[in-house]
């Protein structure tokens, strides 16, 4: 009998240390499990700065979508949406403010890139920049990319906070075509190699033009062209499309006729015309043909078969010397006095 009691205090015993045993080992998962919980709230708060405006971004664009705040009928005289429903911007149809404060909240960031080469530089760069400070893009920020052939004449500027001017030498070519058509390269180029790292918008212009009125965030899109103002009106029958079949830029017929003097959008939307516009172009030079109107011509072929996300009206680039003004309520840009004959020789 006293045998069997201590068999059964022994016992007792053993599980009463087993039950210490798990306690403990319950105790320490329990810990661990609270630590790694504490440890992940610290990284979740105070992860890098630099990734908030991504993740800010995303979210707004998920939440607004800018194109539902257009009104498409306060312009009835005119087209404002195209057959594959893209935007045409024109005076009336947004809300600035609207715009404005959306693209300073997803911290939208643009560049521009001009060229200025040879006696461009004197006749219009100057007066392109300073036009550029009182009404391009204003509020958000911009660097100005500036190429030239002769760096050195670039004239200084005064900037507004958050804009910069960047100055890049490029090869003068003997023929103003050639200037026209390798600007293509130059700007896919730029963007590869520093735009893209810095900005997610960027604009291309030709500096024979001077800034009028408001060129704000509503212009901003994924893919942007812009309406010829000396065809905007005309039938498609005369758009001068490049009729040549030999030319990579050959076009039957297209939807618009879009001028070369503007052209933008994302980064990587407008590398990748670039990088298409110039491979025809030097399949052209290859078959010995050139088209038409140059890159503007390649930049029509590329447009047709990649329909851009948003137009600008005439109002983003007129020539007033067009006698019929009746749809155009503000000039945003218009082109500069014309010297060709001294300019291009």
């Amino acid at each position: 009998m006293l045998a069997e009691i201590m068999e059964f205090c022994t016992t007792i015993s053993g599980l009463l240390r087993k039950g210490r045993t798990i306690c403990i080992v319950c105790c320490i998962v329990f810990g661990l499990i609270h630590i790694t919980s504490l440890y992940l709230t610290y990284l979740k708060n105070f992860s890098p700065v630099d990734s908030e405006p991504v993740a800010v971004e995303k979210e707004v664009m998920q939440n607004i979508n800018l194109n539902n705040t257009l009104n498409f009928g306060a312009r009835p005289q005119v087209k404002t949406l195209t057959s594959w429903n893209a935007p045409i911007i024109w005076e009336g149809m947004f809300d600035a403010k609207v715009y404005d404060q959306t693209h300073a909240q997803i911290h939208s960031t643009v560049a521009l890139t001009v060229f200025a080469v040879g006696r461009y530089l004197d006749a219009y760069l100057k007066t392109f920049l300073t036009s550029a400070e009182q009404h391009f893009m204003m509020g958000l920020p911009v660097t100005y990319y500036v190429f030239t052939d002769v760096p050195h004449q670039v004239p200084e500027i005064q900037l507004a906070p958050q804009r910069s001017l960047k100055v890049i030498k490029v090869e003068k070519h003997s023929r103003w075509q050639d200037i026209s058509m390798m600007r293509m390269k130059t700007i896919a180029d730029v963007i590869e190699s520093e735009i893209r790292h810095h900005f997610r918008y960027v604009f291309c212009f030709d500096v024979d033009q001077v800034f009028k009125g408001r060129f704000g965030s509503e212009a901003l899109g994924d893919s942007v062209a812009l309406l010829h103002a000396h065809y905007y009106k005309l039938p498609k029958e005369r758009y001068t499309y490049d009729r040549n079949p030999k030319s990579k830029a050959f076009m039957e017929t297209g939807d618009f006729y879009y001028h070369a003097a503007i052209f933008g959008g994302l980064c990587e939307s407008v590398k990748k015309m670039a990088d298409e516009c110039y491979l025809s172009i030097m399949e052209d030079k290859i078959n010995n043909v050139e088209a038409l109107w140059h890159d503007e011509s390649h930049l029509n072929k590329y447009f047709w078969l990649n329909k851009p996300s948003r137009l600008l009206s005439p109002e983003y680039c007129w020539d007033e010397s067009i006698g019929d003004k009746t749809d155009i309520q503000v000039t945003r840009l218009v082109w500069a006095p014309k010297h060709y004959e001294t300019l291009r020789t």
